[in-house]
C-alpha cells in the first residue's frame, strides 16, 4: 500500500481530499500534515475584519473532511524534509514516511530583507496568527484613551483591502475619531499592476475616507514604532501591519528541493518538482518558470482538481497530465463597506453587485468542502 502524505490544508488540499474521499484512490493510505484545525479561506479574511463573516463563514474544519476522506489529520507543524530517505520531519512526533508528498502550504509577507520587520510588524499571514492579533488590537483600542495611528506596509490588492476593512469596522466604534489609518507603499501609487481606472476607484476611496498614503517609500529597516525608509524618510506609528510580497518557508530549499530566486519550489506543468518528481507542489509555495503567475489563491483553486487528479494518476502508475494556469482571472478587490471592484483582462465593473458576487462565489466555495455528502 502505498502512502500519500499531503503538507498543508491549502486551497488545492482541501479539493484533493473532497475528490478521494468522493473516490478513493486503490491501495492508498492518505495522511494530512497540518498546523491548524481550520484552515482559512484568505479571501473571505477582508470581510471577516470588515464584520460580515464569522470565523466558521470563512474556514474549514479539516476534521470533518479528513474523515471523509478518510486521511489520518496530524495536527503538527512540519520543520523539514529529506527527500533521500521520504521523511517529512515535525515538531511534534517522529517523522512521517511516505511515498508521495504534495505540498500546499501558502506563503507569508517576506521580512527577510528588512531588519526588524519580523520583530516590530505583524504579517497577515499566517492568517491565525494575525485574526489573534486583531482580537487583541480591538481590545486595546476600546480600552485605551490615546490617538492611534495605524498603518498597512504594502500597496497591493491585499494591504489595500486589509486597510480598508480595517477602516470600515473601526469607524463604527465610539473610539473612532482617535484612530488615523495610513498605508505605505514603495511603488508611485496604489495597485501599480492593476488598470488606470481601478487606481483611480481606490485612490478616491482613500482620499474620501481620510487614508493618508505613502508613496515610494521602500522600508529598509523597522524599530518599534518607527519606518525607517530608502528615500531617508521615518515614519512613526502606533500599529504597524506587514501586507508585502509573499515570502517562502524556508525548509523546502534546506532539503534539497529545486527553489527559484525567491525560495518558492519549482515545478513543471504537472505540478511535480523538478527536481524530486515523488514531489507535488502548489499554491503560493510553487513556482512554475514557463508560466509565472503573481501569488493569488485563485490559482491554488484552480489547481487543486488537476492536482486531484495527477496525483491519482501517479499512484496508478499512469502519464500525468499538465495544468497551465490560468492567464485571464476574475479578480475581485472589496472597499470594506459591500462594495467591491472587480477586473477580467480589460474589463471592469464596480458596485454593490460586485460585492455580492465576491460574497457569492467566497461562501460557495467553502459550501463545497463543509457540506459534505454523508456527513
Amino acid at each position: 500500500m502505498k502512502h500519500l502524505v499531503l503538507i498543508g490544508g491549502g486551497h488545492s488540499h482541501v479539493a484533493v481530499l473532497r475528490a478521494f474521499g468522493m473516490a478513493p484512490p486503490p491501495d492508498t493510505r492518505l495522511t494530512l500534515i497540518c498546523n491548524v484545525v481550520h484552515t482559512p479561506y484568505s479571501g473571505m479574511l477582508p470581510g471577516m475584519i470588515a464584520g460580515h463573516y464569522r470565523f466558521e463563514d470563512a474556514h474549514i474544519d479539516l476534521t470533518p473532511l479528513s474523515k471523509f476522506a478518510k486521511a489520518t489529520f496530524v495536527n503538527d507543524t512540519v520543520i523539514g524534509l529529506d527527500p533521500d530517505t521520504r521523511l517529512v520531519k515535525r515538531t511534534g512526533g517522529p517523522p512521517i514516511p511516505y511515498d508521495l508528498l504534495s505540498i500546499n502550504v501558502g506563503s507569508a509577507p517576506a521580512t527577510k530583507g528588512v531588519p526588524g520587520a519580523a520583530e516590530h510588524t505583524v504579517p497577515v499571514k499566517p492568517i491565525s496568527g494575525f485574526l489573534s492579533h486583531w482580537d487583541a488590537l480591538q481590545a486595546r483600542l476600546a480600552a485605551d484613551d490615546k490617538p492611534c495611528r495605524i498603518a498597512v506596509v504594502g500597496g497591493g490588492a491585499g494591504g489595500v483591502e486589509l486597510l480598508l476593512a480595517l477602516q470600515h469596522r473601526l469607524s463604527q466604534e465610539p473610539h473612532a475619531h482617535r484612530l488615523h489609518f495610513h498605508l505605505v507603499t514603495e511603488e508611485g501609487e496604489l495597485l501599480s499592476t492593476y488598470l488606470p481606472r481601478i487606481r483611480q476607484t481606490f485612490q478616491r476611496t482613500f482620499a474620501a475616507r481620510g487614508i493618508t498614503l505613502h508613496t515610494n517609500h521602500r522600508v529598509s529597516r523597522v524599530e518599534t514604532g518607527r519606518l525607517h525608509c530608502e528615500n531617508g524618510g521615518t515614519l512613526a506609528f502606533d500599529e504597524i501591519l506587514w501586507v508585502t510580497a509573499a515570502g517562502a518557508a524556508s525548509w523546502p530549499a534546506e532539503a534539497g528541493l529545486s527553489v527559484d530566486g525567491r525560495g518558492f519550489i519549482a515545478i513543471g506543468e504537472t505540478m511535480q518538482s523538478v527536481s524530486h518528481p515523488e514531489v507535488f507542489a502548489v499554491g503560493d509555495i510553487a513556482s512554475m518558470a514557463t508560466h509565472p503567475r503573481p501569488k493569488s489563491g485563485v490559482f491554488a483553486v484552480k489547481q487543486g482538481p488537476a492536482l486531484a487528479e495527477n496525483l491519482r494518476r501517479h499512484l496508478a502508475g499512469d502519464p500525468l497530465a499538465p495544468h497551465i494556469p490560468q492567464s485571464k482571472y476574475l479578480s475581485l478587490i472589496s472597499t470594506g463597506d459591500r462594495y467591491a471592484v472587480g477586473s477580467r483582462g480589460g474589463w471592469t465593473m464596480r458596485g454593490k453587485l460586485m460585492w455580492h458576487l465576491k460574497d457569492w462565489i467566497d461562501r460557495r466555495f467553502i459550501a463545497i468542502y463543509t457540506d459534505l455528502p454523508g456527513l
